[in-house]
């Protein structure tokens, strides 16, 4: 070959990593060098990458929102033409012009010029179609697939200088820089190319011959079914069974332990009730097997990592846990009046209806089972016996059984957010300290009102009790 390197023309100049960090770092470099037209290539999505190397808000929204708006307005065009100009048609006794229901038109064209918008914007904003590319003269891109990382700077940059671009991917520890240099394949589309895509335009025409020729044709035979899953495809309701899934439920339910961007919600401390940095301290294959069970899809696995609770021996089991799992002593979250209104509400919604709503566990599911007289029942606890109480019951525990059940009551962690479950122990803390309150805790202001309904209560439950006497005195007399 008669082309040297250096008379080819360069590109651009290219650096490979070894770790997603060290790219990062690069790209912050790279970025704050003010540099633009730059471009990374790893081998699997690297959250942060377009920010590291500040990249803009691609143009594409826009395109595909002017191109959904053009559909609308073509929409509602035509059929305001058609149906209430031109050929004005009465349908269903609606008005010629009828906006509602000129609608699911409008939708599935600004549905359909939308990822026009979509497909051919991407295309154009890549430069696509490309039948080459010069970062692939290098063979040692090929692993920007397997386990390597690239940053590439491109020649058209504003700041680009081949020694100056060198000097500054050296300081960033890259072991690699190479010159991106055209590449020797030819410019020219291949002639087999044009005639495949003549071949396809060609068959392209034969499904609308058949559609024109079935129009003009009658036939005795029924309509033949190309795809018979779309023509007849099950529509299921909530809670029926399909045989689509593995579990005969139609319904999807969310992936355990996946939390949404935007919503994790502090440590794994807040997330799990678990002091995660003692555990590890304790002992660190427990706290990796934790964290590990927390954000797989096996909330059994969660529940008894966390718990602890064998099935058997479930009260031995519970009193061990006291002692070798180290929960959040106290609520994470700053305890106010808001959290504990929300609380409230919660504890009113989802744990009432067993507990009561003064929490001594005697709620209308409660009440239910105990008239029915059910053998399998097993009382709700009373969130007053002393065992629950913060000193022996900690806050952590406490969330960790909101969230992964314990005995006959269920999980909620798929119910009820992190922060509502937070809300509902710091609410059950409250209940707990107003059944055992003492008048010193009572502030100096409102003690008097305190004594005065105390003593009024007093006379009244002794009023009752000596009408109850009376009444019963006077049934013997009879």
């Amino acid at each position: 070959m008669s082309d040297t390197k250096s008379e080819k023309i360069v590109h651009g100049m290219m650096a490979e990593f070894t770790t997603v960090d060290s790219l990062l770092s690069a790209c912050r470099r790279i970025r704050d060098a003010g540099y633009t037209k730059t471009d990374a290539f790893t081998p699997f999505p690297v959250h942060g990458i377009d920010k590291a190397l500040g990249i803009k808000p691609t143009v594409l929204p826009w395109i595909c929102f002017f191109a959904g708006i053009t559909g609308t307005c073509i929409a509602l065009t035509m059929e305001i033409w058609m149906n209430g100009i031109d050929y004005r048609y009465i349908i269903s006794g609606k008005p010629f012009i009828s906006l509602p229901a000129f609608i699911p038109v409008a939708f599935e064209l600004t549905i359909l010029l939308a990822s026009f918008g979509a497909f051919f914007g991407m295309w154009a904003l890549n430069g696509l179609p490309r039948f080459s590319n010069p970062v692939f003269t290098d063979p040692r891109f090929d692993r920007a697939t397997d386990d390597r990382f690239f940053l590439y700077i491109d020649a058209k940059d504003d700041r680009y200088d081949a020694a100056g671009v060198r000097s500054l991917l050296t300081d960033t520890g890259s072991d690699y820089i190479n010159e991106v240099v055209e590449d020797d394949s030819p410019k020219a589309v291949p002639r087999p190319i044009y005639m495949i895509w003549g071949a396809a335009v060609a068959a392209s025409i034969i499904p609308l011959l058949c559609v024109l020729l079935m129009r003009v044709t009658n036939s005795s035979q029924p309509r033949f079914h190309i795809f018979p899953d779309m023509d007849f495809s099950p529509a299921k309701d909530a809670q029926q069974t399909t045989s689509l899934f593995g579990d005969n439920r139609a319904m999807r339910p969310d992936v355990p332990g996946t939390v949404a961007r935007g919503q994790l919600i502090g440590s794994l401390d807040v997330m799990t009730g678990i002091d995660v940095d003692s555990l590890q301290a304790m002992n660190a294959p427990r706290a990796e097997r934790l964290v590990a069970a927390f954000m797989q899809d096996d909330q059994a696995a969660v529940a008894e990592e966390v718990t602890e609770v064998a099935t058997e021996e479930e009260e031995q089991a519970e009193a061990s846990v006291m002692q070798t799992t180290p929960w959040v002593k106290e609520n994470p979250l700053t305890v106010d009046q808001a959290l504990l209104s929300r609380g409230q509400l919660q504890f009113g919604v989802y744990c009432s209806v067993c507990h009561g709503m003064d929490g001594r566990g005697n709620g209308l599911v409660n009440q239910r089972a105990q008239e029915r007289g059910f053998d399998t029942w097993v009382p709700p606890s009373n969130m007053h016996e002393d065992t629950l109480y913060s000193d022996k019951y900690p806050d952590g525990k406490l969330f960790s059984t909101i969230s992964n059940g314990i005995r006959k009551m269920p999980g909620y962690a798929g119910q009820i957010t992190v922060q509502d479950r937070w809300a509902i122990v710091a609410y059950v803390r409250a209940l707990q300290l107003s059944q055992n309150a003492s008048l010193d805790s009572v502030p100096a202001s409102r003690k008097d009102e305190v004594s005065q309904a105390v003593e009024s209560a007093k006379k009244e439950l002794q009023r009752q009790a000596e009408e109850a006497a009376q009444a019963a005195a006077a049934r013997e007399e009879k």
